[in-house]
């Protein structure tokens, strides 16, 4: 009988009896936070996911924050606007929360290598690249400042250039490379006035690119008194800059001056343009843009295309020689050698 009654028992066991007990938690709800008292804020630097923020009400008002786990992966870099919750006093110790990132209306981007498909962004909501050139100790390299302006370009970012001790060298050779691009320029040298330079600057968001040793955080020191960037030597042998800067940095310029930002970014060595791509490059010259239409298909308008609508142009007088050089000079920027 009690062997019958076990057989019994067991042939009622289902498999429901063996699962795993599961967890009693609140179901889930589609019902997400508005964060209608969320403070607008906006990145001005980034430090192992930590987020330094500016208020936009109270920009003297400096706040750690986090991003919140909603965000999932999607990055928040310098320059991005955000909206945060949570402690935004800026005391000791307090620790706000990023909820919301808002749309970006340009990144500046660049790759390790020029075979490397992760994008870095460099910073967001920039409406100017300051590409700083020295022209002496160490000596120009077009190579970087190529890239730098075909990456302004693809951006929608407008390129200035800014060349540095002009004490040591003249600026007019240079200035004549990239005289056919139109790209605008200001020279500057060691112990002058900066006005001539933070004219270029005052209510903009601007971002400061360039090699070590080129004279960047001198010039930074300069038209932000107080920012205390460190400044670096250049090499007697390689002729190249020590590090300085170790991240991007954004400042305020002084109310006085007519007030904007400007973002301090790490000396580099190489800029990647894995991401650019020659349509997008070709839309920043409208003139160059227009003519191409008559290319055939699948032109990439290098000098090595044979039909291209392009020297037709320059051989009927349309349009400078020069200006097309530099363009494909850009274009060729992407492999050539990086620096």
């Amino acid at each position: 009988m009690t062997r019958r009654s076990a057989r019994d028992s067991y042939d009622h066991v289902t498999q429901e009896d063996f699962d795993r007990p599961r967890r009693r938690t609140r179901p889930r709800t589609k019902d997400r936070p508005t964060y209608d008292d969320a403070v607008d804020a906006l990145v001005v630097t980034v430090d192992r996911g930590r987020y330094t923020v500016r208020l936009r009400e109270e920009p003297d008002r400096v706040v750690t924050a986090m991003k919140s786990r909603p965000l999932g992966r999607k990055g928040v870099v310098v320059g991005d606007r955000v909206r945060l919750v949570g402690d935004t006093t800026g005391d000791e110790g307090s620790l706000a929360r990023i909820v919301e990132v808002q749309e970006r209306t340009t990144v500046l981007r660049r790759t390790a290598d020029d075979d490397d498909p992760v994008e870095r962004v460099i910073v967001a909501n920039a409406e100017q690249l300051v590409v700083v050139v020295a022209l002496a100790e160490p000596e120009p390299r077009t190579g970087l400042v190529d890239r730098a302006i075909a990456a302004a370009y693809d951006a929608g970012i407008e390129p200035l250039l800014c060349l540095t001790k002009a004490d040591l060298a003249d600026p007019a050779p240079l200035v004549e490379v990239y005289r056919p691009l139109d790209v605008a320029y200001v020279v500057t040298q060691r112990g002058a006035d900066v006005a001539p330079v933070l004219e270029r600057l005052v209510g903009r968001t601007s971002v400061l690119l360039g090699h070590s040793g080129v004279g960047k955080s001198t010039l930074v020191n300069a038209l932000v008194p107080g920012a205390h960037r460190a400044v670096g030597v250049v090499n007697d042998v390689t002729g190249r800059g020590r590090h300085t800067s170790t991240s991007a940095l954004m400042l305020r310029l002084p109310e006085a001056s007519g007030g904007g930002w400007i973002v301090d970014t790490p000396g580099i060595r190489s800029f990647g343009l894995a991401h650019l791509q020659p349509q997008s490059l070709l839309r920043s010259f409208p003139d160059l843009d227009d003519l191409a239409v008559d290319c055939p298909r699948g032109c990439t308008h290098a000098a090595s295309e044979p039909e291209c609508a392009l020297d037709e142009a320059v051989a009927a007088g349309t349009v400078e020689e020069a200006r097309v050089s530099s363009y494909r000079r850009l274009l060729s920027s992407r492999d050539a050698p990086r620096g």
